[in-house]
């Protein structure tokens, strides 16, 4: 380092400093090197801003900046800032206080990881205003859009955005607002649901918040749909008026239907029907009629109830062109005319704009007869004025476009008509059609306000009592009750260092500062493990590519919480910290409508950034609704997912978004289960390790439909026995005692298992075997949730207990001992029942062109696929093949389709049902040749060796380590040594 005296005469290095000049010889070496050259003072402590030094300071004392040199008993004051500037401190340190793996300066990093800026594109409306109509709950509608892949849901967002934001958007230019993440951007398809708050104006100019989020449309991602309507009061569903319903829209509709979500129907692309497919208007009519019967026979299919029907005249179904800006019903069309030739009733001529009503022009007059020159009025009043527009501008006729603007009152410069098609298309429909007013009238008159879906939103999803004060107040929608906030989605900063907890406040005020209880999905009130206090440290409203912070938010709204996400995995509810712990309850977990299914093993490339990995999976496990992250016994980490697409984004977000390193991925495999298909051959029991207990128990197959029934929720073990008695018997014909004697589903609460006492007073001491009843039930969900097969979790299977000897001594027949014999127990009544191994099967729709379907097939065949259904779409010049096709042999599916159809062929898959596996898993006659495929008899056995010696365990399975030895022995005498 170099040094300066206390005038700023540059000295020398700190090393030729100490190596020629100390302190005694200092004044002799001037001496012989002349009097020309004034003796130097020796260095003192001196302050820059003043011309004296200062005396007598030490090292801790020195007020300036100046650098501090330690070098033994030596302590020299240098200026840094005449080297590096002003305000430069520089230090020399005898010891390193960096590691080497830490550069000295290191690189700022960027991370930013969402699209948008801070504040984002000015807005049309003032915040304070926002905030004044959330306190409303008559001027709020929460709302979800949903709808199949490519349908238009984002593009529909597209049109709000620009109606309420000054943007300018390109119509050759998607702006896809609400796509913030770097892979949706990329891939052109939305991955995460993303919430936004605008504010509207229906056709009467009052304004509206409409809070609602936009979902993705892949069948990979429904499991955000679901997220979004739990928070929701109703949804918007948008279907492609060429393709129709799709699966996405078929399975969205059924859940919609199950939780009493009211629906309106966006009927989007109606553009297509003019460019694309060229239909004259009255086709055109046909098949808009046909796509919204589609919707309604989704719905009819679950509930026949005619309120529930979509139907333009009764104004929940709206026409649109999103893409082009556009969006209308028939009243806002009616009021398009009414504004142009006069007043007239509105609702009325909105009624005869559908159906078979035919418009007259001789007379003027509608009628339900048809006649020569007669048109329904739809076809005369909407489709025809419609296609001249589009005609009159694709036709590129300046002079005959320009007349025909100036007949509807619309006057643009010379310029204007000098742009390309499409841009200019866009505009002339814009001040054509005007703001999309009749949305907002459709969402204000069909989708009931916070305060009016309370009841339904709060009966299906909360556990607690409704007549307590909470209770009270979220029927109520009380803004001045307790705090009681459902959150149901973690959405990561735009950095992706800490996530903010998405719900709704469905009762009091939330306040930045307040402490609240967070409850996560395993609490209640016997075990309070799953709770803590946080307290909120920021409230933001989200708006897709920036936020908007506030300081309350009252109940009724969306809201985003900054503080209180470290505890929370999935969802959570969150209470006043003072509200009374004895009747704190949650909200329900989300019900999805699939399962995930498909899964890969992750480890980093280096070992010692294991912990990295370990962090990012938590956070990725957080920020996915259906992603699911365990440790198999071997060690081995295991991502699962609903399929390739899922993986593969939650994948990059591991890399790339949260962990920051390498990581190696196995090949996917899927999740299996292991079932029976017959009683067992015989009675099984084990004693406990004391010799003091033994249980006896038998296995057998559950009758079609309780799995799925417990899985959906439709029964639950927590319901009363009475409740849960007559539901067995009513639906599926079981006896008075045995639908009384079901103590337990497995595994956990919602597990397709289910475990009976069938024993009898006469043979079985009742009081006693009641002591030991959890203790068995412990054993039986361990059981069920690892199987004997390759420690896949047990399905439809029903455990019989048939007796159990138990100690007198309480001390001999603890947990301890019951515990690992009971699921013994359940373990060789399983393997003495026929064991079969299940393998998960996806449903598989492909849109594709006829010429292309035997292509379909062949490839389907060769995937072990079958097809279900071949008819083709109408209207359109498109085929709908569905089919099924097992988990384990969809991978590389989608391309391998498109490769054989020359990318003509577009297919979605959703996970639909368990199928038992061709083949004995203990079939050890069958041997299997490496890199060989399996023949279709010995798939089972050949998936089950694969799974063990994956999870590092023996490939034999055997019966008899299961079995007591005088067990054994009986089979080894008799014809049941083959199970052995």
């Amino acid at each position: 380092m170099d040094l300066y005296d206390e005038f700023g005469n540059y000295i020398g290095p700190e090393d030729d400093l100490e190596s020629d000049y100390s302190d005694d010889e200092a004044g002799e070496q001037q001496q012989q090197d002349g009097a020309a050259s004034p003796a130097p003072a020796p260095l003192r402590a001196y302050d820059e801003d003043e011309a004296e030094p200062l005396e007598g300071m030490e090292v801790d004392d020195v007020p300036s900046s100046n650098a501090i040199v330690l070098h033994e008993d030596k302590t020299y004051y240098a200026s840094a800032s005449a080297t590096y500037g002003p305000g430069v401190e520089t230090m020399v340190q005898e010891e390193d206080a960096q590691p080497l793996s830490v550069p000295i300066i290191e690189p700022v990093k960027t991370r930013k990881f969402r699209l948008g800026a801070r504040t984002g594109p000015e807005r049309r409306w003032d915040d304070q205003f926002m905030m004044g109509l959330a306190s409303n709950p008559e001027t709020v509608r929460n709302v979800a859009i949903v709808g199949h892949l490519h349908h238009g849901k984002t593009s529909l967002v597209d049109m709000l955005v620009t109606e309420t934001h000054k943007i300018d958007i390109d119509a050759d230019k998607q702006l896809r607002f609400t796509d913030t993440h770097s892979l949706s951007q990329s891939r052109k398809i939305s991955i995460k649901s993303s919430p936004m708050s605008l504010v509207l104006s229906n056709t009467k100019g009052k304004s509206y918040l409409v809070n609602l989020v936009d979902t993705p449309g892949h069948s990979n991602f429904v499991d955000e749909i679901a997220s979004a309507v739990r928070v929701a009061d109703g949804a918007v569903v948008v279907v492609d008026a060429v393709e129709g319903v799709m699966l996405t829209t078929t399975q969205t509709i059924q859940h919609l239907v199950k939780n009493r979500i009211p629906i309106v129907l966006v009927v989007n692309k109606v553009d297509r029907l003019i460019l694309e497919l060229r239909l004259p208007p009255g086709d055109a009519y046909f098949k808009l009629k046909q796509t919204i019967e589609e919707v309604n026979t989704v719905i009819s299919e679950l509930d026949p109830d005619p309120a529930l029907r979509v139907s333009p005249e009764r104004g929940n179904v709206a026409f649109a062109s999103t893409q082009m800006g556009w969006c209308f019903t028939l009243k806002s069309f009616a009021k398009m005319y009414a504004d142009t030739y006069g007043p007239m009733d509105l609702d009325q001529f909105a009624v005869r704009l559908w159906g078979n009503i035919y418009y007259h022009p001789e007379t003027r007059k509608f009628s339900r007869q048809s006649a020569p020159g007669a048109k329904r009025g739809f076809e005369h009043f909407i489709m025809e004025p419609l296609y001249k527009l589009y005609s009159q501008v694709i036709g590129e006729d300046t002079d005959s476009l320009r007349k025909t603007l100036h007949q509807l009152g619309i006057h643009f410069k010379p310029s204007v008509y000098k742009m390309d098609v499409r841009p200019l298309l866009r505009l002339v429909l814009a001040h054509f059609f005007g703001p999309p007013t009749g949305f907002v009238d459709m969402l204000v008159q069909h989708v009931p306000n916070p305060q009016q879906g309370a009841r339904v939103k709060v009966e299906s999803t909360y556990t607690g009592a409704l007549d307590s004060p909470l209770g009270q107040a979220l029927l109520n929608c009380d803004p001045e009750g307790p705090l009681a906030i459902q959150i149901v989605k973690l959405y990561p900063t735009p950095d992706a260092s800490e996530f903010r907890a998405f719900g709704r406040v469905l009762s009091g005020t939330a306040q930045v500062g307040q402490e609240v209880k967070v409850l996560g999905e395993g609490y209640s009130p016997e075990d309070e493990e799953d709770m803590i206090v946080q307290q909120i440290g920021g409230i933001y409203v989200g708006e897709a590519r920036y936020d908007i912070e506030t300081d309350a938010m009252p109940a009724g709204n969306f809201v985003q919480l900054s503080g209180v996400d470290n505890s929370i995995s999935k969802t959570a509810t969150l209470i006043a910290a003072d509200y009374d712990a004895s009747e704190l309850r949650i909200f329900r977990p989300i019900a999805h409508f699939t399962q995930s299914v498909l899964k890969v093993s992750v480890e980093p490339l280096m070992p010692s950034e294991l912990p990295k990995m370990l962090d990012g999976l938590r956070k990725v496990n957080k920020t996915y609704p259906l992603i699911e992250t365990r440790v198999e016994e071997s060690g081995e980490h295991v991502l699962l997912g609903t399929g390739e697409l899922y993986l593969d984004c939650a994948m990059h977000d591991l890399r790339v978004m949260f962990a920051e390193i390498e990581i190696k991925i196995s090949d996917p495999v899927v999740r299996f289960c292991e079932t029976v298909v017959e009683t067992s051959a015989l009675k099984c029991y084990a004693d406990t390790p004391n010799k003091k207990n033994k249980i006896t128990m038998i296995a057998e197959p559950l009758e079609r439909g309780i799995a799925e029934d417990i899985e959906t929720g439709k029964i639950s073990i927590r319901l009363p026995p009475k409740q849960l008695g007559q539901h067995f018997q009513n639906k599926y014909g079981w006896d008075l005692l045995a639908s009384r004697s079901i103590w337990a589903f497995g595994p956990d609460d919602q597990g397709p298992n289910l475990l009976m006492d069938d024993t009898l007073p006469s043979d079985v001491d009742k009081k006693l075997l009641y002591t030991v009843k959890e203790s068995i039930k412990q054993g039986f969900q361990w059981g069920c949730r690892e199987g004997p097969l390759c420690d896949e979790p047990i399905r439809n299977v029903k455990f019989r207990l048939l007796g159990a000897d138990l100690a007198q001594e309480p001390i001999y027949r603890g947990g301890g001992q019951i515990i690992p014999t009971a699921r013994r127990v359940c373990y060789s009544s399983f393997l003495m029942a026929t064991p079969r191994l299940q393998e998960p099967v996806y449903f598989v729709e492909i849109q594709a062109p006829q010429d292309c379907v035997p292509a379909i097939y062949e490839i389907l065949a060769r995937r072990r696929g079958h097809v279900t259904k071949d008819i083709p779409k109408p209207g359109s010049p498109l085929f709908t093949v569905q089919a099924y096709i097992p988990v384990v042999d969809a991978n590389g599916f989608e391309t391998d389709l498109r490769t054989h159809t020359l990318g003509q062929a577009f297919c979605v898959q959703t996970f639909d049902h368990w199928s038992i596996c061709p083949g004995d898993p203990l079939d050890k006659t069958i041997q299997l040749r490496p890199l060989e495929p399996a023949p279709a008899q010995a798939l089972a056995r050949d998936f089950v060796l694969k799974t063990r010696r994956r999870k590092g365990l023996n490939d034999q399975v055997n019966v008899a380590k299961f079995l007591e030895a005088e067990m054994v022995t009986l089979l080894a005498s008799t014809e049941h040594l083959d199970l052995l």
